[in-house]
């Protein structure tokens, strides 16, 4: 099974639809399966009094402090949805939004998404959890901001609601942007896959991509990454989005790591058993023998190459009589 690799738009179109086609370009070339943007309408997420969040208004230079203000710039209508789809179609990726109302879990369930995720904040809303648990179609679940009963909860909730649990998967996160280092905790992740016996992965928001792929080499079945075209663009994730020839390199990494976690059987591989006879050694005579004579600790010694007898056998070959003359540096 190969990694699942999201690369999350999110809002980072800036409400343009060119830039969205932009973003699903890169995602494309990065080799992704997966480019994820955010479905809302501004006044089913958020309070006209909601303030953005801290991060938010540190990576936007604008004075309106208001959430609603911002999100009412970034909804994606349903035109621009069916645009979007047809275009990953195009590009053979696959599409993927992030629901935040029940109008908008409606909507993608009616484009015929097959896979919805679930976003941090939503972990704790039941009616929500219930609404997407009732599609029966397969759920990431991002947990970031949750400790294990919430998570316990949320995995209640979609499997009554009628989800198979083995059509979900839980991503552990943290939903700080970015994430400090020592706040990612990683071994939490493996905690999340043991005690609820659930395929796990990753929802990163940290800077670069080392987490990301020690996320693999963890065994994360799923990765999910901001990115954006420019890190410097306005609006509120740019900053902590991975930029092109990040992403690029990300996917590389967890591909090669992949491949670098193999089997779990220690044999010799395909590649190195020709360097068995090299590398390894063999009793040979550390000087002229005569047939008949001992072998000892004074005429053997122990040398390249390694396709004679097998030095562990010295406790067996120390003391019986040479079976013929030997120069030195003869194999025995």
């Amino acid at each position: 099974m190969s990694v699942f690799i999201i690369a999350e738009a999110g809002v980072n179109h800036n409400g343009s639809i060119e830039l969205a086609k932009k973003l699903i370009d890169v995602a494309v070339e990065a080799g992704v399966d997966a480019v994820k943007f955010q479905t809302f309408k501004a006044e089913k997420l958020v309070s006209k009094s909601a303030q953005k969040a801290q991060y938010q208004k540190e990576n936007m230079s604008d004075s309106d402090d208001s959430q609603f203000n911002m999100l009412k710039k970034l909804e994606l209508d349903i035109e621009t949805h069916h645009e979007l789809i047809k275009y990953c179609n195009s590009k053979n990726i696959m599409f993927l939004s992030t629901p935040f109302d029940h109008d908008s879990i409606e909507l993608l369930s009616d484009l015929g998404l097959e896979i919805f995720k679930v976003p941090s904040g939503e972990i704790t809303n039941l009616p929500y959890l219930r609404h997407i648990g009732s599609l029966n179609k397969k759920v990431i679940l991002s947990t970031g901001m949750a400790d294990m009963g919430e998570i316990e909860d949320a995995l209640d909730v979609l499997i009554n609601a009628g989800t198979l649990k083995e059509n979900i998967t839980v991503l552990h996160a943290n939903t700080m942007y970015p994430t400090p280092m020592e706040d990612v905790n990683l071994n939490a992740m493996l905690t999340i896959g043991t005690a609820f016996n659930v395929a796990y992965g990753y929802s990163d928001h940290t800077l670069g991509i080392e987490v990301d792929i020690a996320a693999v080499a963890m065994g994360a079945s799923c990765i999910e990454k901001h990115f954006t075209l420019d890190k410097t663009m306005q609006g509120p994730d740019h900053k902590a989005s991975l930029e092109p020839y990040e992403l690029i390199e990300m996917v590389k990494a967890i591909r090669n790591i992949e491949l670098a976690l193999g089997s779990s059987v220690k044999k010799p591989s395909k590649s190195e058993t020709p360097n068995i006879n090299i590398a390894r050694k063999s009793i040979v005579a550390s000087q002229d023998i005569i047939k008949g004579e001992l072998l000892t600790l004074e005429n053997l010694s122990i040398k390249r190459p390694g396709n004679g007898i097998s030095p562990m056998r010295w406790d067996e070959i120390i003391g019986t009589p040479a079976l013929k003359d030997y120069v030195e540096d003869e194999l025995i």
